[in-house]
């Protein structure tokens, strides 16, 4: 399915120079001279190699035609992630490096999405939001705006994420699974 370049989005498969790609991060940048391109980062789905890629705006890109079922998350071990069909109750078993560190956010019964290319999995896709908890965090330091107004917290599944500075260890907070960021307080 052909897609234009500015539809690339992180999370995507695209097929590019006779490879499957997943899209890391993606940047719109309209310099001021000369057209508007999309700056890509992408890692070889088969390979695990890196690429920083420019499309312009008005090229289109060949997005890969995936399968996609729902599956339950049931437990890790050793190296494996083991997950469930809702319908068919057909287990699957995928090594932690296809999630890469989003495997640590994994919870028992989680709901995911697993992308199967010739019934091979590829990837995970995560629920969009997850609500984890902060294990530790730095004390905020007052009248600290000439830096970042963010610290480095340290979730309850062993991730590093910045929050803000009025979060404390001990509280829940939302985050986005694609970009491993804070998005919310939970009250």
């Amino acid at each position: 399915m052909k897609i234009t370049a500015i539809e690339i989005k992180p999370g995507m498969i695209i097929e590019h120079k006779n490879d499957y790609w997943s899209v890391l991060k993606t940047q719109h940048v309209k310099p001021g001279k000369g057209g508007a391109f999309n700056q890509v980062e992408l890692k070889s789905v088969i390979k695990g190699t890196k690429l920083n890629e420019r499309f312009r705006s008005s090229e289109t890109i060949e997005k890969a035609e995936l399968n996609e079922k729902k599956f339950n998350f049931l437990y890790i071990d050793g190296e494996n992630c083991h997950f469930m069909d809702n319908q068919t109750f057909e287990q699957v078993e995928i090594p932690k490096l296809i999630a890469g560190e989003k495997y640590k956010l994994l919870k028992e019964n989680l709901e995911v999405t697993i992308l199967f290319m010739e019934e091979k999995p590829i990837s995970i896709e995560l629920p969009k939001n997850i609500e984890c908890k902060i294990e530790s965090t730095d004390a905020a330091i007052k009248n600290q705006t000439a830096s970042s107004s963010y610290k480095p917290a340290i979730l309850d599944c062993g991730i590093r994420i910045n929050v803000p500075p009025f979060v404390e260890s001990g509280e829940n907070i939302v985050i986005d699974t694609r970009t491993l960021e804070y998005v919310r307080r939970v009250s």
